[in-house]
């Protein structure tokens, strides 16, 4: 199985499942696909983008199952994407803070470049209000890691500080919705 990602978290929850897998990320270029869905909705986008990148892996390992995985982060009408910088990190914070967000995840399976399945969720998250010291603070300890990721945290870690309350999968939130895609590799056969 060949996981089209360079997400470690990812490739983790595969491993951790107890998943083999090769990783082999695809470059493909997200802002016209982005683009094209604004008017259409978060979960359109996350499933054309997850789509894309099994299809240009899949091309690559032509007989392997390749399962690819978006992610959009939506608030208030808005989609964020990954801050470049520190000071980035730091508005998307000031704009999440004290307001709810959704966390759009699309999972998709190819084999051959043909979709196998496809699978979207969202989960929406409840940041609490913080002052700009305390974003400082997070973003010095957080360091580059917080860079990693659309909304500036990890659940798994740090960022759980961030928040009052989540509604939906864990597994959503990290950007890979596990449980759905186990329940379809057990009837493609792949694991028991």
């Amino acid at each position: 199985m060949v996981l089209a990602s360079a997400s470690r978290i990812r490739s983790r929850l595969l491993e951790g499942a107890g998943i083999d897998h090769v990783c082999d990320p695809a470059a493909i270029d997200k802002g016209p696909l982005k683009r094209a869905y604004l008017s259409t909705g978060a979960a359109g986008a996350a499933d054309a983008l997850a789509e894309a990148k099994a299809g240009a892996v899949s091309k690559r390992h032509p007989h392997a199952l390749v399962i690819a995985a978006d992610q959009i982060l939506e608030c208030g009408g808005d989609w964020l994407d990954k801050p470049a910088d520190k000071r980035q990190a730091a508005a998307h914070l000031r704009k999440l803070r004290g307001r709810s967000h959704s966390l759009v995840s699309a999972v998709c399976a190819m084999r051959n470049g043909r979709r196998l399945w496809r699978h979207v969720d969202t989960a929406r998250l409840i940041m609490r209000s913080f002052d700009d010291a305390f974003i400082s603070n997070y973003l010095e300890r957080a360091g580059a890691e917080a860079l990693d990721s659309v909304g500036v945290y990890r659940l798994e870690g740090l960022g759980a500080q961030l928040f009052e309350r989540i509604e939906g999968d864990y597994f959503t939130v990290l950007g890979l919705p596990l449980l759905p895609l186990l329940s379809f590799l057990r009837r493609q056969g792949v694991i028991e």
